[in-house]
């Protein structure tokens, strides 16, 4: 007998993935950020809004490169196209784990101003309107693209280590180990724009406790790229951070914006 549970996730997650992953979050997750050990290491690749969305499969075509770096040595994730969850892999030694996921770029057309206007004032970019304007763009019709770059912080055993620069286009660096230091009331983390500190940026975070509810609240970060976030024992965390610029259709498959968006989780430990 055919098993058409499989098959559906496959057809859901692929036609979410295409048409809505714009709109919403895309980051790593996990339901287990200190796994037990001798447990592979599980990292859902999800896409959605306010912290929740659905669990994507491994989709060889999305993804750019997908990677974990422990103790400054990087290895290649090894998925297979269907996967679900996205990463399962078996992390022998301790310490803190960067799990690095970039995507392919993809893009959509916005056939309702609305939904751009909205776009440009939940992310925070005032000016957008007035120079979409100014170059004389259709209202509808017009095209962006956009690119992933999302981490995920695991602790393992000790978990002791450090995040680090990936050298990704945009990107956080956490300046904090969550697992390590969680007696601190602040998570720092510094945000990066083609490796320059990314200043007084909007910085979105989703903040979810032990029952799943999600608090959402907007930060900034300093003149040196860097924000520090309020945080909690027992708690998981989504920071979320995206840039927008400016692109002439002759060098981006038609687009005339593209949107890059970075995105940081991990938890913290319950005292």
């Amino acid at each position: 007998m055919i098993n058409f549970v499989p098959i559906f996730i496959l057809i859901m997650s692929l036609t979410f993935g295409t048409l809505n992953a714009h709109a919403h979050e895309l980051w790593l997750d996990s339901k287990e950020f200190q796994p037990p050990g001798g447990e592979n290491v599980k990292i859902e690749l999800r896409n959605g809004e306010n912290f929740k969305g659905i669990n994507l499969i491994y989709f060889n075509k999305w993804v750019k490169q997908f990677f974990w770096v422990q103790n400054g040595k990087r290895y290649n994730v090894k998925s297979r196209t269907g996967d679900l969850p996205a990463m399962s892999t078996s992390i022998e030694s301790e310490g803190l784990v960067s799990v690095v996921y970039e995507s392919m770029p993809d893009s959509l057309t916005y056939n309702e101003w609305e939904k751009f206007t909205n776009f440009i004032k939940h992310k925070d970019f005032p000016d957008a309107e007035k120079s979409h304007m100014a170059r004389k763009l259709a209202k509808t019709g017009f095209k962006e693209i956009y690119h992933r770059y999302s981490k995920a912080l695991i602790g393992l055993g000790h978990s002791k280590g450090r995040d680090g620069n990936f050298g990704l286009e945009t990107e956080f660096v956490a300046q904090t180990n969550p697992y390590v230091d969680s007696a601190n009331s602040d998570f720092k983390a510094q945000l990066l724009y083609q490796q320059l500190p990314r200043k007084n940026a909007q910085v979105e975070v989703f903040e979810r406790d032990p029952e799943g509810l999600v608090r959402i609240f907007m930060l900034r970060t300093n003149e040196d790229g860097r924000v520090s976030v309020p945080i909690k024992p027992g708690f998981d965390y989504l920071l979320d951070a995206v840039v927008l610029r400016e692109v002439t259709p002759d060098t981006k498959d038609g687009a005339v914006w593209e949107s890059l968006w970075a995105a940081l989780t991990f938890s913290v430990p319950s005292r």
